[in-house]
């Protein structure tokens, strides 16, 4: 399969050729992982019993798929990714902001996957050949581990759809025997190591749980989802098939694997950790399925954020080529999982991790959805691309690149939901407000989207050109044929 040449630049319809069945295996198989899984360890982490657990992630979940499902039909129209896309509310230089968020949801992501995974396998081998865990094994392993996902990344899309399928098929094989591996010592009672409620109350945890371990599951995808549907042509394929199908994967994508987590945190009794319990607990004739699941599912996920690193870079750095742009992360991705590993605390690091990125992300999600909207699913793809061509001026350059309303109502929005974050390490101001519960993510994106509605009107300015000499003309909307196509929502 020859590796992929595309980085950010508009897929010709030709080239556009995957399906909506296509997007839900790599939804589902790239997400059946430990480093999915371990976000349903931290319910019961938290203190919470079984079914506070589930109903908090079940919860978060939908409401999270719900808020970024429809994220995925502005792909299907612009034919490159979602950060480049944002340039039509953010302009073609303030998509930056984009393309910085998403690279750090990836490599957050990514490096807690090859973590996960890695810690796990250790554990295993231990017991299956008697390998050491010292540091020398997690060197080992964690290496290997991040080789195999820069070679799927590199060779791209179609290479990680491949392995998508067979994961999808393989892990919920795997999931399955686990749920049958660690049934006989399942308790629905909440772990008494935990010593109560993380935050004290019930409430206030609960809402900890459904944000840090539900919501934050599809928050994740508020830019990577465009990776997969810009090869997806809307000339053969509607809106509401797309939409139906970004649905049905990041339910069963994230779900399956959660709640597979949560049981086995109760089956193991992982209250402080979970890799270590996850693999003490298991059965003999489990161990080598559990291998399995800990390195090729971490392969296929960690391999699927990375290529979406790749391209995140790519839109930041246009010199750089989409392989080189994802070698180059992929050497910061493995730094953060030694990190990780030798230096900080798994519940501590994950759930500021994913907090902190949930506040920062949601009002640039929220102001992308807007203007998704406002102009009815239609986009101007060759004026997206200006940035990347290092020219100037189009239907998209605003004020020397930037829409300062939608960047002003991005940072009012991301700098309140820093505010209203709760931490194990860190509670913000504005938690006095809101009786100490996290609601960080529906503050940071009410207002965001209050101050983009406020700042640009009812309609909002949908281009901004200046005059720019040669430049500009160069980069103008060429004609109609330029803009994409379909402009059923």
């Amino acid at each position: 399969m020859p590796m992929e040449q595309r980085g950010v630049d508009t897929i010709p319809e030709e080239e556009r050729t995957s399906t909506p069945r296509d997007l839900v295996s790599i939804l589902l198989g790239s997400n059946l992982c430990l480093g999915v899984i371990v976000f349903g360890w931290l319910p019961p982490s938290f203190g919470l019993d079984w079914w506070a657990s589930v109903s908090a992630i079940v919860v978060g979940t939908l409401a999270g798929i719900a808020f970024t499902a429809p994220l995925a039909l502005i792909s299907l129209r612009t034919a490159t990714n979602l950060s480049t896309s944002s340039g039509a509310q953010f302009g073609v230089r303030g998509r930056l902001v984009g393309s910085v968020v998403g690279l750090l949801l990836a490599l957050g992501y990514t490096a807690l996957t090859v973590w996960i995974g890695g810690d796990v396998t250790v554990r295993v081998l231990g017991r299956l050949v008697g390998l050491p865990a010292g540091e020398m094994s997690y060197v080992l392993v964690y290496g290997l581990l991040a080789a195999a996902t820069v070679a799927g990344a590199v060779y791209g899309y179609r290479v990680l759809l491949a392995m998508s399928r067979l994961l999808a098929i393989g892990m919920t094989a795997l999931l399955v025997l686990g749920v049958i591996a660690y049934a006989p010592d399942f308790t629905p009672a909440a772990l008494p190591e935990t010593g109560g409620h993380l935050l004290g109350g019930f409430w206030q945890t609960w809402v900890l749980a459904a944000v840090a371990a539900g919501l934050s599951g599809p928050v994740a995808f508020i830019t990577l989802l465009g990776d997969y549907t810009r090869y997806i042509s809307p000339a053969r394929h509607t809106p509401r098939k797309v939409l139906n199908a970004t649905w049905a994967g990041l339910l069963l994508g994230l779900l399956v694997p959660q709640l597979f987590g949560t049981f086995t945190s109760f089956a193991a009794r992982a209250a402080l950790d979970y890799a270590g319990p996850l693999a003490e607990a298991a059965p003999a004739w489990y161990l080598l399925p559990l291998l399995l699941a800990a390195s090729a599912g971490s392969v296929g996920n960690a391999g699927l954020m990375l290529y979406s690193m790749g391209l995140d870079l790519d839109a930041i750095l246009p010199r750089l080529s989409r392989a080189r742009a994802t070698c180059t992360v992929a050497v910061l991705a493995t730094a953060c999982v030694f990190a990780g590993h030798f230096a900080i605390e798994a519940q501590t690091a994950m759930t500021s991790f994913v907090l902190l990125l949930t506040a920062i992300g949601t009002p640039w999600a929220v102001v992308t959805l807007i203007g998704f909207v406002r102009c009815g699913g239609v986009y101007d793809a060759d004026a997206l691309q200006v940035f990347n061509r290092r020219a100037r001026g189009g239907a998209y350059w605003f004020t020397a690149g930037w829409n300062i309303p939608a960047t002003v109502s991005w940072a009012l929005g991301a700098a309140v939901g820093v505010s209203a974050v709760a931490l194990p390490s860190y509670e913000g101001p504005l938690l006095a407000l809101t009786g100490g519960i996290d609601v960080s993510f529906l503050l940071s994106g009410a207002v965001g989207g209050s101050a983009y509605l406020a700042l640009t009107g009812r309609t909002g300015r949908t281009s901004g050109r200046t005059g720019q000499g040669k430049e500009t003309a160069a980069a103008e909307p060429q004609s109609a044929t330029a803009t994409t196509t379909g402009a059923e929502a």
